[in-house]
């Protein structure tokens, strides 16, 4: 008897291909509103339920109108990379082992695939080598693991041991950021228990980099545990803070640096932009994404520190019916906040290996080459400015001088379907936001791209 119906695999399939297929030519924003996709998808669930390749169907006739071609070329909003072809296929294998990568013992390959690929990450981002690496959802939880290691770190430093006797009665915890940390940041102090208010902001320059005289000052003030926040690559400009300054006076203070690099820790990989990163092997944690860059499927984030040991003693957990392993297998789970999750590791693996070093650095610099570009063509152009230095991956472009005008631009664009991206804020003012991250993007894409937006503004 067969498990499954071929049938159901072929069809899925053969979805997958067209859908790919027409991602280079396709309206790159969803068209279908959601009355529409409820009019198609919501209905009463059913007493003996459905026909299996009925359901495919019934999803896949949705895909052309209600899914959005963030995958494809000219997709250029929040930093969503696509999906390199080895990696869409080992992905299709992993769902088909079905592993749980929680402990050794339930999947040897997931384990094995993720302690090579954590050594190949060490490598490329030229970080400590004895560091420890966790395959969590993206850089949100990234954050959040780093930031609990150094919340035991500093605490065990002070006589606490906060995993068994948590934060009340605590001494209390110094945590400075930019005053443009992500919302991450944000997020993951505020489930750790420090909260938003406890933060200390340091200001930031006109390109959005923390300006290191003012974190000296501020630490200056400061007595007791402290745990300091640096960004690789401005969410908005793509601009890095000054992180070898910023590591020397974390070392001064005795503080835990964290690095959140969701995209930008990647300039790394390539000779012509580490300069950019200069420091941040200094520094006691990272956060960085690999769905961004690395362009693996969604979901993929990896938190990294300098301190296997601190990482572990804030993730990890006993229990009678968990087998531990003795010796030098991995167990995934003591570097997430998960158990039971997806073998994260294995498209990694698959990307790594495909691409090797060289792979990886044309990759950033293609698209560091492509927003440059962007920036060439609509520069200059009546009534559009470009509000940043283009340093990586990322341009800041505004229409018309005032911010109606440009959020017009944006939503024509949007609406034309030529290629997807985003607004934001920057500085006060309202920007559009380009950011390239795309393995499939070609500069005849952001030649037609960048004709579209000024054709529309």
């Amino acid at each position: 008897m067969k498990i499954y119906d071929d049938r159901l695999l072929d069809f899925a399939h053969r979805h997958a291909v067209e859908f790919l297929s027409a991602l280079p030519e396709r309206h790159v924003g969803a068209r279908a509103t959601r009355d529409e996709l409820l009019g198609a998808l919501s209905l009463p669930l059913s007493e003996g339920g459905e026909e299996p390749q009925a359901v495919l169907e019934a999803l896949a006739s949705q895909a052309e109108r209600g899914a959005v071609g963030s995958a494809g070329p000219r997709y250029f909003g929040f930093v969503i990379g696509g999906s390199l072809p080895v990696t869409v296929g080992a992905d299709w294998m992993t769902t088909t082992w079905d592993q749980n990568p929680g402990i050794f013992v339930t999947s040897p390959l997931s384990s094995v695939a993720e302690e090579v690929a954590s050594r190949w990450i060490l490598e490329l981002l030229h970080l400590p080598k004895e560091g420890s690496v966790g395959f969590v959802t993206g850089c949100q939880m990234a954050n959040y693991t780093c930031l609990a290691a150094a919340r035991n770190a500093v605490l065990r430093k002070a006589g606490w041991n906060v995993e068994e006797d948590g934060l009340p009665g605590a001494p209390r915890v110094n945590v400075v950021v930019s005053a443009e940390a992500h919302v991450t940041i944000h997020t993951s102090l505020r489930m750790l228990g420090f909260g938003t208010r406890s933060m200390i902001e340091v200001p930031t320059d006109e390109q959005g980099r923390m300006i290191a005289s003012e974190l000296a000052r501020v630490v200056e003030n400061l007595s007791g545990p402290t745990i300091i926040c640096a960004q690789a690559g401005n969410v908005n400009s793509g601009a890095f803070d000054p992180l070898r300054r910023i590591a020397e006076i974390a070392r001064d203070r005795e503080a835990w640096l964290h690095i959140d690099g969701a995209f930008g820790l990647w300039a790394a990989a390539s000779a012509d932009r580490r300069h950019l990163v200069d420091g941040a092997e200094l520094a006691d944690s990272w956060a960085t994404d690999a769905h961004k860059w690395l362009n693996v499927p969604y979901d993929c984030g990896l938190a990294i520190t300098r301190h296997p040991a601190s990482h572990r003693a804030a993730m990890s957990v006993k229990a009678e019916y968990i087998e531990h392993t003795a010796g030098a297998e991995r167990d995934p789970f003591e570097y997430t906040p998960e158990f039971s999750r997806r073998a994260r590791g294995i498209p990694v693996y698959a990307a790594l290996r495909t691409l090797g070093r060289r792979g990886v650095e044309q990759l950033v610099d293609r698209c560091c080459a492509h927003a440059r570009r962007f920036a060439e063509l609509l520069s200059g152009q009546p009534g559009v400015e470009v509000l940043n230095d283009v340093v990586l991956n990322q341009v800041l472009v505004r229409f018309g001088g005032d911010d109606a005008t440009t959020r017009e631009v944006i939503t024509r664009v949007q609406r034309d379907g030529t290629c997807w991206l985003g607004g934001t804020t920057w500085h006060g003012i309202a920007a559009m936001r380009i950011s390239v991250s795309n393995w499939a993007t070609t500069e005849e894409d952001v030649t037609r791209s960048a004709a579209a937006i000024l054709r529309l503004s």
